[in-house]
């Protein structure tokens, strides 16, 4: 099975905080209520009722879920509803109950108590699990389904057929990074233009240019309105968004560079102020992109714009092949591997991430398909074993600065990797399967349940 995941699907436009426990949630109640829909038990239904399994449970307050799951049952869909209609639409329906209206048309009642978490139930097809129930007037539910929240804002539906990628309508298909590279190899082509064939197979030259365009803009967006937004983040740690401050600091230091006719080298500095940008932005529940997730989401637009501004020659169409190569190497890891924290920890968010930067940022930069597939590798390799233990189940600490670190660590090594010929002692694929194992082996405490690591050495206040 090809390894091929359209960057359409995997960069997707949607709202903070977690694409596991916010997108992919509102994505599967939303599902449910259609299907309820469209089998014609909409109308006999007076309640649906919600359980968080798994992870979900644990972090899932932390995390917005259960505003995700009320606004997914009203027909809301995380690519185009106001952030401002999904904060708080569990609250706000009250110890008493408030109206739903299901699927955008039907009203029920439903009550915060109707949304129920279960951490200590763990589902076997994936950590990150939700069952919804339909109720009518009799005893049992008219309608019961149960779905994973796999990572990315990906989700699947219980008992459904792991989907099997289109193969025949991808021209270069593969599922390993050795196969990827004899692609290149083979035809004289980079990654990027490997991802691009087969995503003109899939939605033509318009389409897929109109979609890159679209999900940049998107990114761009988010930075720039977190370099702006001030005040302090949601959900009691009182952490302070930084951003906006350092924006100013580096503006000014810019600026007097500027007047005594020097040069004062800020680029590193921007680098992490983007990065933080976007990482606060999703704290607060903003509208973010999914790169590959939402807890991993300021690393892509923030090499990105370092690329745009302190790249000499950098466009538009190099940030579409950023995006191509690096879409490329997170098919690779999800196939592989996990992009999901519940299943394999921050290892499998960040050190992605970071790695479809590095690889991203050395194709731009000029490397050769050898080249990039070293940088992934090295921006991977120094992310092993990374835990995910977010302090209160908030995407906040460690989360905002872990991603600055990280865009740092992606310039790193496209940097290094451009200084040798591509060949190198750790393959990707090596290092993905690495990452797969060293996931499997992790304690559950440190894949996102806030049951170890930071999560309970750091006092709340």
């Amino acid at each position: 099975m090809t390894a091929f995941v359209s960057a359409l699907d995997l960069f997707s436009i949607g709202i903070g905080p977690s694409s596991s426990h916010t997108v992919g949630p509102m994505r599967a109640a939303r599902a449910f209520a259609t299907g309820l829909e469209a089998s014609g038990r909409l109308d006999e239904t007076t309640r649906v009722t919600c359980t968080l399994y798994g992870s979900l449970g644990a972090t899932g307050l932390g995390h917005g879920t259960p505003d995700a799951v009320v606004a997914g049952l009203a027909g809301l869909r995380p690519d185009d509803c106001d952030p401002d209609d999904v904060r708080d639409a569990w609250l706000r329906l009250g110890e008493d109950g408030g109206e739903v209206r299901l699927a955008g048309r039907h009203p029920i009642r439903m009550r915060r108590a109707d949304v129920s978490l279960e951490p200590r139930t763990r589902l076997p097809g994936h950590p990150n699990a939700l069952t919804l129930q339909a109720w009518g007037d009799g005893p049992l539910p008219v309608a019961e389904e149960t779905w994973y929240s796999v990572g990315g804002g990906f989700i699947r539906r219980d008992g459904d057929p792991v989907a099997q990628a289109e193969a025949l309508r991808h021209p270069l298909p593969y599922s390993t990074a050795a196969e990827l590279l004899a692609l290149c190899d083979a035809h004289g082509v980079s990654l990027c233009d490997v991802s691009r064939a087969n995503e003109v197979a899939v939605h033509g030259e318009t389409g897929i240019d109109a979609g890159l365009d679209a999900i940049w803009d998107a990114m761009a967006a988010c930075v720039d309105h977190g370099l702006e937004a001030e005040g302090t983040l949601p959900g009691g740690l009182k952490v302070r968004r930084r951003a906006a401050d350092m924006r100013r600091r580096l503006e000014e230091a810019d600026r007097l560079a500027a007047e005594r006719g020097g040069d004062r080298d800020t680029a590193a500095e921007w680098l992490s102020a983007f990065a933080l940008a976007v990482n606060e932005e999703n704290a607060s529940g903003g509208r973010v992109v999914t790169a590959p997730t939402n807890g991993a989401a300021g690393i892509i637009p923030a090499v990105g714009l370092y690329y745009l501004r302190f790249v000499p020659g950098a466009d538009r169409a190099g940030i579409r092949r950023y995006l191509l190569t690096a879409s490329a190497i997170a098919s690779l890891v999800k196939k592989n591997a996990s992009i999901s924290g519940a299943e394999g920890g921050c290892q499998a968010e960040v050190g992605s991430a970071c790695a479809m930067a590095a690889g991203g940022l050395c194709a731009v930069l000029g490397g050769t398909p050898h080249q990039v597939e070293n940088a992934a590798e090295i921006a991977m390799e120094h992310h092993l074993g990374l835990t995910c233990d977010p302090v209160a189940g908030l995407v906040q600490v460690p989360c905002i600065e872990r991603n600055a670190i990280a865009s740092s660590t992606a310039v790193s090594a496209a940097r290094l990797a451009l200084h040798g010929d591509g060949t190198h002692v750790v393959s990707l694929d090596a290092v993905i399967e690495t990452m797969r194992q060293t996931g499997r082996d992790m304690k559950r405490k440190y894949k996102e349940t806030s049951e170890g690591g930071l999560a309970v050495n750091v006092i709340e206040c």
